[in-house]
């Protein structure tokens, strides 16, 4: 039987995956994040037989971009994972910042960015990465991202900085107590996506003058901390893919003109483009 080309692409809270079937015709699919820095062989393994829909043909080959898959111990555990679940050895694992560029720039140079639950960014040549500003997870870094919005905006709730009906309206919109956050926090697993939960609370009350300083201050450190450390950010285009990129791209559009930055393409998710690339190969 003829066998199709699964592409995935994975961040730390959701996975999309398509089928390029060998009639052309396309298969969505979508699961949790898949992020081998918080998953081990095993729970990919299990996350996958739970909630992966079957497929109408069988898996050939899979083209996996994830979150997490910077190094090559973590890749091997994804690429084993895949490997148990689908029945092919064809397999590559790439970082998510590959999928971004080349969903972003194809075969063009440019800078592209994911502002995610996570961020990352890097300088793409048209084809290959060239450098990349560390992204260094919600703890030491990950400026503009749905966590690092989600944390500000928690904590500003908590302290008493935002007023207090916006403090009571986020923490019953969440269903959330002071108790509650601290443990999601400090004591249970995937803190960085409980986190990026509330960035959807921001995106909701972006009017509200508060929570604009909250996403205008996450955007302008992601910009001074990353962009503008690439030596060509002034001379190429910068493009976003990413949730919360998306929500907040007119936001970003005016923080890139501050800086007399570029802007490229904005997407939600590096999908459509990837697919573009694949079958363009």
């Amino acid at each position: 039987m003829e066998k199709g080309v699964l592409i995935a692409d994975s961040g730390s809270t959701k996975t999309a995956w398509c089928l390029i079937r060998t009639d052309g015709g396309k298969e969505y699919r979508h699961t949790s994040g898949i992020n081998p820095v918080y998953l081990s062989r095993e729970e990919i393994i299990r996350l996958i037989r739970e909630e992966f829909q079957p497929l109408s043909q069988p898996v050939g080959a899979i083209r996996f971009y994830g979150a997490g898959c910077a190094f090559a111990e973590k890749n091997r555990q994804v690429a084993e994972a895949l490997e148990y679940c689908f029945g092919t050895s064809d397999i590559e694992v790439h970082p998510d910042l590959l999928a971004a560029a080349r969903a972003l720039c194809g075969r063009e140079p440019g800078i592209a960015c994911i502002l995610g639950t996570g961020s990352n960014s890097c300088y793409y040549d048209g084809k290959q990465i060239v450098q990349n500003v560390p992204p260094l997870g919600f703890i030491l870094g990950d400026e503009g991202s749905g966590a690092y919005i989600g944390k500000r905006l928690l904590a500003d709730a908590l302290k008493g900085v935002l007023p207090a009906d916006l403090a009571e309206q986020l923490l019953k919109e969440m269903a959330l107590t002071y108790p509650e956050i601290i443990d999601r926090v400090y004591r249970q697993p995937l803190p960085n996506r409980f986190l990026a939960g509330s960035a959807r609370f921001a995106a909701a009350h972006i009017a509200r003058p508060e929570i604009r300083r909250i996403v205008q201050e996450a955007l302008e450190a992601f910009i001074r901390r990353n962009v503008l450390l690439y030596e060509k950010a002034r001379e190429l285009p910068v493009s976003f893919t990413g949730s919360v990129a998306w929500a907040f791209r007119e936001l970003l559009q005016e923080t890139l003109a501050a800086h007399a930055l570029q802007a490229g393409h904005f997407s939600p998710d590096p999908m459509e483009g990837l697919l573009r690339f694949h079958c363009s190969l």
